[in-house]
């Protein structure tokens, strides 16, 4: 006949097994994408950073932002943008060794540790306003021991130097924008320096910068005016394109400063790309990417 103590040392058994049990099925379930997906949305907002080894290195971010919940689901973000963009570089035999990287919207360092991992650039210079991404962009850079290969600094890119309103997309850390897009966002005051002194101060020559790759948020027509010296080189362009943003007046003089600089470029829809000229670029529209090649 089993004792007391019999009996309690089988409960405790029973339990032990239950939470092993339970715990491999917790394992197998959040190594999934539903898993994980699972998990990111219900964490609370008292977990302000996360940290995930993606492999090659490892990329430490907000769980409340919609750029850490992509890298926790899928263990990066828009990689293969970077892959693309190096793979059609060397294509068209823009892929400059030994050159400079200037990235304009660093965000968290996502692309700028694609780029680095890549070996394809000596140096990279990332510019981010955003305070809460440049903490964690400067971490980034530190943890994956990047500090020798990319300079980071935290200030907007634009026509001017001095201060500018900023405005802080609390869901999309990435949304963030010299333009309001949403009336929650927060304003603040960020500083804004033209890409040339950006690059003097730093001892960067026009000559050295072998590639530019820019995602501001509907910034870019401000930015690329003090960038005249790259341009006149014809110094490959990646940038995001929104004619939406820009509106269509605004658009049509864009792209005719751009086509001032550049003939050809490579438009990327969804899943295909659309080489061009940059007269034809469209003027309405939503959001796409664009490589000015030459």
């Amino acid at each position: 006949m089993a004792t007391m103590s019999d009996k309690i040392l089988t409960a405790k058994h029973w339990k032990r097994a239950l939470r092993k049990t339970r715990d491999r099925i917790a394992t197998r379930l959040f190594d999934t994408r539903i898993g994980r997906d699972i998990l990111i949305s219900a964490i609370g907002p008292r977990v302000k950073t996360m940290t995930l080894d993606c492999g090659d290195h490892v990329l430490s971010f907000s769980p409340a932002d919609y750029i850490g919940r992509k890298v926790f689901r899928k263990g990066h973000f828009e990689r293969d943008h970077v892959d693309r963009l190096l793979t059609v570089l060397r294509e068209y035999g823009l892929l400059r060794k030994g050159t400079v990287l200037l990235e304009l919207g660093g965000n968290i360092g996502t692309q700028t540790s694609y780029f680095a991992l890549s070996g394809a650039y000596r140096h990279i210079v990332t510019v981010e306003p955003d305070p809460r991404n440049f903490r964690l962009l400067s971490l980034n850079i530190a943890d994956n021991g990047m500090q020798d290969l990319v300079t980071a600094i935290n200030c907007a890119a634009g026509d001017r130097e001095g201060q500018l309103d900023f405005y802080l997309n609390h869901k999309n850390h990435g949304k963030s924008s010299a333009l309001r897009q949403s009336a929650s966002d927060e304003k603040i005051s960020v500083p804004v320096r033209p890409v040339a002194d950006i690059l003097d101060d730093i001892g960067v020559a026009a000559a050295d910068v072998g590639l530019i790759w820019m995602d501001i948020e509907g910034y870019e027509p401000v930015a690329i005016r003090s960038m005249q010296a790259l341009m006149a080189r014809k110094v490959p362009l990646h940038m995001e394109f929104t004619p939406a943003f820009y509106g269509r007046e605004q658009t049509i003089a864009f792209v005719a400063d751009l086509a001032g600089y550049y003939t050809e470029c490579l438009a990327f829809f969804e899943n295909r790309s659309v080489p061009m000229k940059v007269v034809d670029l469209p003027v309405e529209g939503e959001q796409f990417d664009v490589l000015f090649l030459r």
